[in-house]
């Protein structure tokens, strides 16, 4: 800690992926010396990999990451997403008609979302930490010990630092969550989410497609140029698990034969421009978003299918709405860490981040099945909703974040 530290007056926040970073950025950009912002994450010390993974920034995301000075840094390599077009159909279908397209601008000349590159995204939030003084610790968070005075941090390398807050930012398998007794309901899909880059001879216009397959979705996301074949795509497959290691030991020309099968022949001749990853995918949601003088942040406080691409929009509400209540707290001379204070923060996000939960698994159970019945009521549904423009306004400001009143940050408003 600097000097100009007084002892305890620290914010440890324990992961540093895309939502912790974020945090500790927007706190240590307004608290500045009055507060120690310290990032504790093992991966700091090992070697960056290459990270093939896109994720769907949200408009009010994107907002955010301008507002923090991130967004210039990674604009170059993002691709607006100009239309959604989805379909319900079988792999083997010759033909897939379209149920429901949707215009991609929430306003003129603001498309809904872009698809960023997750490793532009961590090494443009990492040096910004640096610039403005947060500390990146590369050793984990082992333990912590909570009292009214504030929370004593036990890290790897031996030493105890005591703190006004600690975030739990370290994933699904919250490890601080688990200590902190806080229970977690969840269960598994059965499914994988198959993802890698894939190049394409034809450009696709920014055009975002999700086919309705009996096995779960699969999403072609468009990135940015680039690659062998001039044009890419983000893929997302999801497939039953049981399917996944058959899949996986295919040599390159058998998975881009499974891959075209399914991709279509609308871009063109394909080609894998990254290795094919497999991750499980399932729901969770902590029972509660806080504990004493802890905060649960990101996928340590829900984790949710990516049919909808919200899981890394829910991170940065989430983030949002965390430093906007810590900051408040703080300019009024209150404690950060205090009960009331993390209250604020629950009430926030809690309904938002259930509601979203329950949206995105009753779609996933809804259309990864091959029920005829099923599969005629639920075409008509889209076909529907495809002839109300204000329905279809509706759906589309919810994905980009800015219906209702989001926090501050969402809105490109200061803290």
């Amino acid at each position: 800690m600097s000097e100009q530290t007084r002892p305890g007056e620290a914010i440890v926040i324990a992961g540093g992926g895309i939502a912790g970073l974020s945090l500790s950025l927007a706190l240590k950009q307004v608290l500045g010396r009055a507060f120690a912002v310290i990032v504790a994450d093992p991966a700091f010390a090992r070697p960056a990999r290459p990270d093939t993974r896109a994720y769907a920034v949200a408009a009010a995301a994107q907002v955010m990451l301008q507002s923090l000075g991130i967004w210039d840094k990674i604009a170059g390599d993002a691709q607006a997403m100009t239309e959604m077009v989805v379909s319900d159909s079988r792999s083997g279908d010759v033909v897939r008609p379209v149920f429901l397209t949707f215009d991609g601008e929430v306003e003129p000349g603001q498309p809904f979302a872009h698809m960023v590159g997750s490793g532009a995204l961590i090494e443009a939030l990492t040096a910004a930490c640096r610039e403005v003084g947060v500390e990146l610790r590369d050793e984990g968070v082992t333990c912590f010990d909570s009292s009214d005075a504030g929370v004593s941090v036990a890290f790897a390398g031996g030493e105890t630092l005591r703190a006004r807050l600690l975030v739990a930012a370290d994933g699904a398998r919250s490890r601080l969550r688990e200590q902190a007794g806080i229970g977690w309901v969840g269960w598994d899909y059965g499914q994988s989410g198959l993802v890698a880059t894939i190049g394409h001879e034809r450009p696709h216009g920014g055009r975002a497609v999700e086919h309705f397959l009996p096995s779960g979705p699969f999403a072609i996301l468009p990135l940015s140029d680039g690659g062998r074949l001039g044009h890419r795509s983000s893929m997302v497959w999801t497939e039953r698990s049981e399917n996944v290691p058959a899949l996986l030991s295919l040599d390159e020309e058998g998975m881009l034969a499974e891959i075209e099968r399914r991709f279509g022949l609308e871009l063109g001749e394909i080609a894998l421009e990254s290795p094919v990853s497999a991750h499980p995918l399932g729901f969770g949601v902590a029972r509660r978003f806080v504990g004493e003088r802890l905060a649960l942040l990101g996928d340590a406080a829900h984790l949710i299918h990516p049919i909808a691409g919200q899981g890394l929009n829910l991170g940065l509400k989430d983030v949002a709405a965390l430093a906007e209540v810590i900051v408040d707290a703080a300019r009024l001379g209150l404690d950060p860490g205090a009960a009331d204070v993390l209250e604020g923060y629950e009430r926030a996000r809690r309904f938002d981040t259930v509601a979203m939960g329950a949206a995105t698994d009753g779609l996933n159970r809804l259309f990864s099945n091959d029920a005829t019945p099923l599969r005629l009521a639920r075409d008509l549904g889209l076909g529907l909703v495809d002839r109300l423009p204000g329905l279809k306004r509706f759906f589309i400001r919810e994905a980009a974040g800015v219906a209702g009143a989001p926090p501050r940050l969402l809105r490109g408003e200061a803290l």
